[in-house]
């Protein structure tokens, strides 16, 4: 696929005839993106991960008064009267038109969050990384230089899931069902990352591929 212009960037000397691309990392379910990440920012990379902004929303005092005037005082944990994220979660997942009500109430407080934090980046960075689960349902890939996909055998990525977060299959398909399908997001990757082998064959991988985005964006 050839190098995605970028739209709406809004980062760091974003002006520059040579500033870092930006590369939004996604991938199926259990697939390791998490890893990737990591490998990544090892290599000069600076890496936002939306999950912990998502959280970091559900926190923020202008979030949650709208998170409950939406799904009510019932969305909240009886114990600590903070927002029961597995309880949301389960509603959202569970019907996309909640999710974009989600979205719509968190996404502009994620969007500002992540570009104070690619501000602070350290000037030998050498690309900004989105990582994030929903890169391409949120529209996010259009603002991206380059995205990457993390993929892996649908059996290996169900077997990783039931040892670190105890899903079974149902789980596993209710969850791809609230998503765009496989098969469009690796067409909608520049890259695809295989994980189905040992760590050191995972970093390979990862530093080719981010080597050629940095070629193809220089």
């Amino acid at each position: 696929m050839s190098p995605r212009k970028s739209r709406a960037r809004n980062l760091p000397d974003d002006s520059a005839p040579n500033s870092p691309p930006l590369i939004g990392l996604t991938g199926s379910i259990g697939a390791g993106k998490t890893e990737v990440a990591r490998i990544l920012a090892s290599l000069g990379c600076f890496v936002v991960h939306s999950d912990d902004l998502a959280r970091e929303a559900l926190r923020d005092p202008s979030i949650k008064p709208q998170i409950v005037a939406e799904w009510g005082a019932a969305i909240l944990d009886p114990a600590t009267g903070d927002i029961d994220r597995s309880l949301l979660a389960h509603i959202v997942f569970s019907d996309s038109e909640q999710r974009r009500t989600l979205e719509s109430i968190t996404h502009p407080w994620i969007e500002a969050r992540r570009n104070e934090l690619f501000a602070s980046a350290p000037p030998t960075t050498r690309a900004f990384v989105i990582d994030a689960p929903l890169l391409i349902e949120a529209g996010v890939d259009d603002q991206c230089d380059a995205v990457i996909f993390v993929d892996a055998d649908r059996s290996l990525r169900l077997a990783r899931l039931r040892a670190t977060r105890g899903w079974d299959e149902a789980e596993l398909a209710r969850r791809e069902a609230s998503q765009v399908p496989l098969d469009q997001k690796r067409k909608r990757a520049d890259d695809v990352i295989i994980n189905e082998g040992d760590l050191a064959g995972l970093r390979d991988q990862v530093r080719s591929v981010l080597s050629r985005i940095l070629h193809r964006t220089a």
